[in-house]
């Protein structure tokens, strides 16, 4: 190739290449880009690959499997700015000559879980010398000593951000465990693996104090020990996050930072501070995030905290902090997760608390906390998590409780409780958990909690319940620990209770009818055939009950029945069809219970509709968030295949952003935005198997009455092991919304779904499609909006 003198890019990304790089190719002196990344090369690179090539501006050759050692003369491409050599497997040490790169903005040795690299020695102090760089990664090395403090000064935080990444923990001598000139640079530690015991130790220097400019400050999980600076604060007044949790520090939460009026994270979980909250962290107006539990608090929780109108996350459990709940925390606009466990809190739950209707997690358990639940109770729509055992709540539950549709844990164990379980928990369709025990609840069962076909776990032991334990529905895998030491309960034998007396139930009955009969027969036939019609009514409801899918794959448990469906959805008529595509219909159907469903319907002639119908029932079997549309039921028979879903009262965000006549206003869109992230962030990140939509747009995000998104259809969604990070598929997105890898070969990976929602996010707020007819050539909506991203005001919809 070296006759190709006026060659300028070589660009070969992502392909099956194999075999060595020729090293004819460093012999083009014209070559300013040289990209061979994410393919199969392997060998060494020539120590001289620079001689000849003095212009090169970009090198990159990650992702292969290349070995040796990095070149020395590297050093003499004085015109590079950008060097990544990821994901291979060099040996040696970082050369001394590439601090003679003065251009140099980015580089990449860092290396992923698949291999290891073996990259090791120091970090070069001539890096100090590259003062353009603007990230350098490390990750996945054998680096020894300490971070040249001279790299501190390489970037001024008010334009860029050095990043370093060092995944494995650097060897620190006890003379110097700090480097003290990072004045601009976001330090953060990946976890360590246990293997590696080498940690941060000792105390925070003063030194720190000469970093002013500091953004975010990660020091979680290592052996520091002493008490935080009390000017910290002070010295730090631009910093947004000071994550510190999983040390030993002691001491008392310094005053002074309430002078971090910028700081938005604060996470100080599990040391040994002691004293009283401060006053003054009510000054933090852009605080989001509270962590302070584990520690050793005390004294009341102040009325100051309710000035942190961001605060969306306060975790306080795990302290010895008393009195009562701030009445207050009610106007919390942003509040979704409330911690107040394991304290010493008394007095009644404040009724504001319960008006707090984007509130995703109240635990109040393990306190003195006294008083009845009002109902008030079944305001908090969006609740997940609710838990307030271990107190002394007394008073009856209220039936409201039953209208928290969200709602998946729910505890109230441990408690003074009286009075019955109420029916309307029947109508708790997200119920997973149920923990009602040590209380001291009267009355039966209700046999409307058969309807919960999600429930997994119920504890309605040591109360004073008595009659028929229900053996429909989830009672059918629970056991005797369930409803132990109870007054009067019968069922059946595996529930380890004494057997109903059919026969006594039986002549009392007749008891009554004759008494009835004899003394008033024309109200006593009434009633009687009342009372029959009743019971049958009753009866054909609880078998028309839709039952659970939580483990199922298909074909291999109870469904509901084709014709159940369509008496649900009037024949699939045509006043029923809320949505249609290639792969079938959508109807609006109400159950016999009520219940009203989205019913999609699969059209077997259409390839892959089959597959589709697999895929969601796979994906969609074990994962439950308020962002995504939750699966109820499914139909399946050789020749027809339905999908029950939960009803979107207002239909998909293509509608509200393309119809003339809906509209949304700049808050509803983030808030929109917002929720789809979170279902994103659950998917990718807290799911026993990650999962990867691959199909995020406007017409797969519905909106329930709230306006709250929902992520739906996961028809081409793959699933990923813990040990994969990307999968290969021959099944396509939406063209528009594709990320490229995936467009281009197939790969999907988190990163695929995060291209996609970058692509919905500048849709969303431009109110412009993908494939509008504006964006031709090379002008794509995402370049027009990185075009005028100097004057935002002309992307933003101009409704607005």
């Amino acid at each position: 190739m070296n006759h190709l003198q006026n060659l300028k890019v070589l660009s070969f990304p992502m392909n099956n290449l194999t075999g060595s790089i020729p090293a004819t190719i460093f012999n083009i002196s014209s070559l300013l880009n040289i990209s061979l990344s994410n393919n199969n090369l392997s060998g060494s690179l020539p120590m001289d690959m620079c001689y000849a090539n003095p212009k090169l501006k970009e090198l990159n050759l990650s992702s292969n499997h290349l070995s040796g050692k990095i070149p020395t003369g590297l050093g003499q491409c004085i015109k590079l700015q950008v060097i990544s050599l990821a994901y291979n497997d060099f040996t040696g040490s970082i050369p001394n000559g590439i601090g003679n790169l003065v251009e140099l903005q980015r580089l990449s040795l860092r290396n992923n879980s698949l291999t290891v690299n073996s990259l090791e020695g120091e970090i070069p102090f001539s890096l100090s010398q590259c003062r353009e760089l603007r990230v350098l990664s490390l990750s996945f090395n054998q680096f020894t000593g300490g971070i040249p403090q001279a790299i501190g000064s390489l970037s001024d935080l008010e334009n860029y951000i050095l990043v370093i990444q060092i995944d494995r923990a650097l060897s620190f001598s006890e003379s110097s465990q700090w480097s003290t000139s990072y004045n601009s640079i976001l330090m953060w530690r990946a976890p360590v693996p246990v293997t590696i015991i080498h940690k941060f130790r000792g105390s925070i220097p003063r030194e720190i104090g000469n970093s002013s400019k500091l953004e975010e400050i990660y020091l979680g999980t290592n052996s520091l020990i002493g008490s935080l600076p009390s000017s910290i604060g002070t010295w730090l007044p631009d910093l947004e996050g000071l994550f510190i949790a999983g040390n030993e520090f002691s001491g008392i939460i310094p005053m002074s930072i309430s002078n971090m009026s910028k700081l938005i994270k604060l996470d100080c979980i599990a040391q040994l501070l002691h004293w009283v909250i401060p006053t003054t962290l009510g000054r933090l107006k852009k605080l989001q995030r509270l962590h302070i539990a584990g520690n050793r608090l005390r004294g009341s929780i102040p009325n100051d905290l309710c000035h942190l109108k961001n605060l969306g996350y306060l975790h306080l459990s795990s302290n010895k902090l008393s009195g009562s709940i701030p009445s207050c925390f009610g106007d919390l606009p942003a509040l979704q997760e409330l911690f107040l466990d394991s304290n010493v809190l008394a007095f009644n739950i404040p009724t504001s608390l319960w008006s707090l209707r984007d509130l995703l997690v109240l635990n109040l358990s393990s306190n003195f906390l006294t008083g009845n639940l009002p109902p008030e109770v079944g305001n908090m729509k969006s609740i997940t998590t609710l838990d307030l055992s271990k107190n002394l709540v007394s008073g009856y539950i209220p039936s409201r409780m039953g209208k928290l549709q969200n709602l998946i844990t729910l505890s109230l164990s441990q408690n003074k409780l009286q009075g019955p379980i109420p029916v309307e928990f029947g109508d708790l369709v997200s119920l997973e958990s149920l923990d009602l025990s040590q209380n001291n609840l009267s009355g039966t069962i209700p046999k409307s909690l058969e309807a919960l076909i999600y429930l997994k776990y119920l504890n309605v032991s040591l109360n004073k319940l008595q009659g028929e334990i229900p053996n429909g529905g989830p009672f059918v895998k629970f056991t005797a620990e369930s409803f132990m030491f109870n007054e009067a309960l019968c069922g059946a034998p595996h529930f380890q209770v004494m057997a109903c007396d059919k026969n006594n139930r039986t002549q009392s009955w007749k008891t009554k009818s004759f008494i009835l009969k004899y003394i008033l027969l024309p109200v006593g036939s009434t009633v009687t055939l009342v009372v029959f019609i009743v019971l049958w009514i009753r009866r054909r409801d609880n078998m028309e009950i839709p039952t659970p899918i939580d483990s199922w794959l298909p074909g291999t448990h109870e469904k509901i029945s084709h014709q159940q469906l369509l008496y649900a959805t009037n024949d699939f008529g045509e006043d029923n069809l809320i949505g249609k595509g290639s792969q079938g219909m959508v109807y609006k159907g109400v159950l016999s219970n009520g219940l009203t469903v989205a019913t999609k319907v699969f059209n077997l002639e259409f390839q892959g509709a089959l597959r589709s119908f697999d895929s969601e029932c796979e994906v969609m079997q074990g994962i439950r968030h308020r962002n995504l549309v939750r699966i109820i039921t499914c139909c399946s028979n050789l020749d027809f295949k339905a999908l029950v879903l939960e009803y979107m009262p207002n239909g998909s965000l293509e509608k509200w952003l393309y119809s003339h006549n809906y509209f949304l206003d700049l808050i509803q869109r983030l808030n929109i935005m917002i929720d789809v992230a979170s279902a994103l962030e659950y998917l990718h990140h807290d799911c026993s198997t990650l999962v990867v939509h691959c199909d995020l747009k406007p017409s797969n995000v519905l909106l329930d009455d709230d306006m709250v998104a929902h992520v739906a259809d996961f028809g081409i969604a793959k699933l990923l092991t813990k040990t994969e990070s990307m999968q290969q598929t021959k099944t396509l997105g939406t063209i528009g919304y594709m990320a490229p890898e995936h467009g281009l070969d197939g790969i999907v990976s988190t990163k695929s779904d995060v291209y996609s929602y970058g692509i919905l996010l500048m849709e969303v707020f431009s109110r412009k499609k993908p494939m509008d007819e504006m964006f031709t050539g090379d002008l794509t909506l995402k370049t027009w909006v990185e075009s005028l991203s100097n004057s935002v005001i002309q992307v933003v919809d101009a409704i607005y």
